[in-house]
């Protein structure tokens, strides 16, 4: 994997850090200096894994490609490239390999639409969650505090065994929002907004047990 000499631009950095507060990590692979993004999703979300690359273009180290979960389900990844940006963000949100929240962490609508595209959901018109599972409580407590920065209220809410944050209904149009504009289309589903499949046909090539098919298809 080689080193990029590219930097990362603000919108960029928004996008990582919104994805490392969701499904995305960072890792450093052992004899090598700097660090890597990886992007992971379900394959029905092709549209926003697309969408990521085209971001972090500049930065990316090859074509999403689609391989097997769990089970029978399939995912569609990539990654990035090393670069010495990555290291430090890594630095900031894990402790060893458990990933934590930095305790001056500050939240824009970019970071906030990009967390809420990975890991918000919303069951109800008055039920709108971040699953934070993930995250221990302290970890929890920072994110709620970041998210009132914002002027957004949220709890903490049992899930089974854990907790996740819940948006006070007070909150929810703001939210909404806050986000709108950087939400993709085809994750409007998850602020009650009509699911847009998008047209846009892209260049990329997905590799597919062993067959090379075109990421429009």
């Amino acid at each position: 994997m080689v080193n990029t000499v590219e930097r990362l631009n603000q919108f960029q950095k928004s996008v990582i850090i919104g994805t490392l507060l969701g499904d995305g990590y960072i890792r450093i692979v052992p004899g090598r200096q700097n660090a890597f993004l990886e992007i992971n999703h379900a394959l029905s979300q092709r549209e926003y894994v697309l969408w990521k690359y085209d971001v972090l273009d500049g930065i990316r180290a090859g074509a999403p490609q689609v391989r097997n979960g769990n089970g029978k389900r399939k995912a569609i990844r990539f990654y990035t490239r090393q670069s010495a940006e990555l290291t430090k963000i890594q630095s900031l949100f894990y402790s060893g390999r458990v990933k934590v929240i930095p305790p001056d962490l500050q939240l824009n609508p970019v970071i906030l639409a990009v967390w809420f595209m990975d890991d918000g959901s919303r069951c109800r018109e008055s039920d709108v969650y971040l699953n934070t599972q993930q995250f221990d409580t302290p970890s929890q407590l920072i994110l709620i505090q970041a998210l009132q920065k914002l002027g957004l209220e949220a709890t903490l809410n049992k899930d089974k065994h854990y907790f996740r944050i819940r948006f006070l209904k007070k909150s929810i149009p703001k939210l909404f929002a806050i986000i709108e504009k950087t939400i993709i289309p085809s994750m409007q589903y998850k602020i009650g907004l009509e699911s847009v499949e998008t047209t846009r046909r892209s260049p990329t090539l997905i590799t597919l047990d062993e067959d090379i098919v075109r990421s429009s298809q």
